[in-house]
């Protein structure tokens, strides 16, 4: 409606539109947003009674905001945040990693616990941390622009710092070199976050270290021997695969982004 409504049609409105069809009203009402001449001449349209009610709902409103809120009551903050609900499955992970050293220190006929734990020892933390079961702020964070690929792999990277160090620890107590247990776990990791654009990052951790410890673990600990995949000219292999899934989940970075279909 370009032009102002006129009185006869404001008064007819005022009454519950009596006469007047729908896009009439429509009309009317956007009409209505941006023009105060108009709103002052419905208010004096309006019944004494409907005139009564809205003037001591507006006195009610201006008496609320002139005595302000109520103080609020201090009180202690709960420790709920996504950090500290990612602890316990951190302390299973760095559990992990060091019950493995010491089976691997007291039983020298079994293959490397180390080697067959570190790339999957930090999926735990990794479903947990990007999971709406364990994030307290789900909903909030689903609806933020920043939300999706970068603020998982902000999550995942504050993890490793955490994750890393252990493992450094774990390696260096069995003697085995870094290229062996740091880039198979980053393989996986980007393994994790490349299929979790597709089903969920928890559910692709999950799937990924049952599916290793299925067809790696398991068979190496029957035949007591490490897997081709683990032994010492391996590492080209693990670090050309790391770069590969990084680039999938670079170029995929919008499938973080569709968090309101319970995928992730």
């Amino acid at each position: 409606m370009t032009t102002h409504p006129t009185p006869a049609l404001i008064s007819r409105y005022a009454a519950g539109a009596v006469g007047v069809d729908d896009v009439t009203v429509w009309a009317v009402e956007a009409h209505l947003e941006s023009c105060p001449g108009c709103r002052a001449l419905l208010a004096t349209a309006a019944d004494p009674g409907t005139r009564d009610l809205l003037d001591r709902v507006a006195d009610g409103i201006a008496a609320g905001i002139a005595a302000g809120p109520a103080p609020a009551r201090r009180r202690r903050l709960r420790r709920t945040g996504v950090a500290v609900r990612v602890l316990p499955w951190l302390a299973m992970a760095v559990g992990l990693m060091l019950a493995a050293v010491v089976f691997e220190q007291t039983f020298d006929n079994l293959p490397s616990l180390v080697l067959l734990i570190a790339p999957v020892a930090p999926l735990l933390p990794v479903a947990a941390v990007w999971s709406r079961r364990t994030d307290p702020a789900w909903e909030l964070m689903a609806t933020v622009p920043r939300t999706g690929l970068w603020l998982l792999l902000r999550r995942t990277l504050a993890l490793l710092a955490a994750v890393v160090p252990v493992l450094a620890v774990a390696g260096w107590c069995t003697g085995h070199a870094p290229a062996l247990w740091l880039l198979p776990c980053l393989a996986f990791i980007a393994g994790s976050l490349a299929l979790g654009g597709l089903i969920g990052v928890d559910r692709a951790a999950l799937a990924l270290a049952g599916t290793w410890a299925a067809t790696v673990v398991v068979p190496s600990l029957s035949v007591h021997r490490l897997p081709v995949v683990l032994e010492g000219g391996s590492w080209p292999g693990w670090a050309a695969t790391t770069v590969a899934l990084l680039a999938v989940v670079l170029v995929r970075a919008a499938d973080h982004r569709r968090l309101g279909v319970g995928r992730t």
